[in-house]
């Protein structure tokens, strides 16, 4: 029965592994020596991979061996490995749960990528889903975390959700299965195993219906964290301008019109990895200026709007020289190009027309400072690059990313933005240099 149905649910929802190389992760537990049975009576080209956490010593050992033995017997490829848990855990200052996922997961994935695997199966099943929906709601979360254990996260899937622990307790005796017997799963010190064994035995004794009622239950906030989501594509694709260097703008009198502030800002940059929400609410009416950070990006109040942007690491204050002889320069901004013209063309912000004769070389492109001028082209007098930036309204984001073309200690060029005055062509200039930026 249980094979019938698992050929059945790969052939309708999961029809993408079918001639796929598949690998299982397997501890040499129930779950997964009924996972490895089931991909082989569903022919599909299948390789094992065991990871020894070394935390149970000989009985760690001994499930190690059983997997490689298990695999022999099969002639299917077998790869296995061993982690000084306990040692990273306290490195990386991680729970030994939390230390051994981490450990496990990345070696799957270098497994899989050395071996040319399409895809990673675990054997996580209905009870396992009941459990992460548990602990989730007992911890607090959002709509994602009572949306159980997702089927398919990029290659790793977990073609075992639909089914519960006694279907592959029975298709196990059915098939007289071997397996072992994890002695830490007796343990209720884990808030895992306490509900395993105290919180859902109870439940099912309330409600012989728990689980199939769980089931449809997840499949409904599964279809309502979907309708979500693409809705949040919607208002991303209404409030999210692209800017110059990837800066996203999101502008504030649009955010606001659609309500809840609060709600539209949670679903729009949680993927950016942000969590104080409430600091993020109040970015509405903050002051320009103000700024808070993820471990990845960087959200900032300018005026009438909030920029977000990746966190680049930039160079040290990095000067780039440039002879004379030379016709390109790569630098963080762009690619510049210089290119003596018989003529000037029409300038534009990524396009400046100099006098040659006046430049000193070396020339250099650096990022600009504070005490910095120029002479701005059609203008009198000099100008402070900070007053400029000011009545241009540029944002902090902006002003960070300015990067200035010098001959010697004068600005030749504001680059993105405006050249300067002392080097325009004249009706005398002789030789006339075109420089752009892409």
């Amino acid at each position: 029965m249980l094979a019938q149905e698992f050929k059945e649910h790969i052939s309708t929802q999961l029809p993408f592994l079918l001639g796929s190389r598949i690998l299982i992760a397997c501890s040499g537990g129930l779950d997964s020596m009924v996972l490895i049975k089931l991909c082989i009576e569903t022919s599909f080209e299948t390789g094992v991979a065991h990871c020894n956490f070394k935390l149970r010593n000989e009985e760690s050992d001994g499930d190690e061996a059983f997997v490689k033995a298990y695999a022999q017997q099969l002639h299917i490829p077998c790869f296995t490995t061993s982690f000084d848990t306990e040692k990273y855990a306290a490195t990386h200052n991680l729970s030994i749960q939390m230390a051994a996922r981490e450990l496990r997961y990345r070696w799957f994935n270098e497994m899989a990528e050395l071996h040319q695997y399409d895809y990673i199966l675990t054997a996580h099943h209905m009870d396992d889903n009941l459990e992460t929906f548990l602990i989730n709601l007992s911890r607090g979360t959002g709509i994602e975390g009572l949306a159980g254990i997702p089927e398919v996260n990029g290659k790793y899937i977990r073609p075992l959700l639909n089914f519960s622990r006694e279907d592959l307790l029975k298709f196990a005796k059915k098939r007289k299965l071997q397996w072992r017997e994890d002695s830490s799963n007796k343990s209720t010190k884990y808030l895992r195993n306490k509900l395993r064994h105290d919180v859902i035995p109870e439940l099912k004794t309330i409600n012989p219906s728990l689980l199939k009622n769980f089931q449809t239950t997840v499949a409904n906030i599964q279809a309502s964290a979907n309708f979500i989501k693409s809705q949040v594509l919607l208002l991303k694709k209404e409030l999210f301008l692209l800017g110059e260097n990837g800066v996203i703008k999101i502008p504030i009198n649009r955010l606001q019109n659609y309500g809840n502030s609060k709600s539209s800002l949670f679903f729009l940059l949680k993927d950016y990895g942000f969590t104080a929400w409430s600091d993020i609410e109040q970015m509405v009416t903050a002051q320009s200026g103000k700024q808070i950070f993820s471990a990845t990006h960087r959200l900032v109040k300018d005026r009438e709007h909030l920029l977000l942007s990746p966190i680049i690491e930039e160079l040290p204050d990095h000067v780039y020289s440039i002879p004379e002889e030379e016709t390109m320069l790569m630098f963080p901004s762009g690619t510049m190009r210089f290119k003596e013209v018989e003529e000037m063309e029409s300038a534009n912000l990524k396009t400046i027309f100099v006098d040659k004769e006046k430049l000193k070389y070396p020339l250099s492109v650096r990022k600009w400072k504070e005490g910095d001028y120029f002479y701005p082209l059609g203008m009198k007098g000099k100008k402070k690059l900070s007053k400029y930036f000011k009545d241009e309204k540029l944002s902090l984001l902006a002003k960070e990313r300015v990067w200035l073309l010098c001959s010697g200690k004068e600005v030749v060029w504001i680059i993105n933005y405006r050249a300067d005055n002392r080097y325009k062509i004249m009706p005398q200039t002789n030789q006339i240099l075109k420089i752009t930026i892409t």
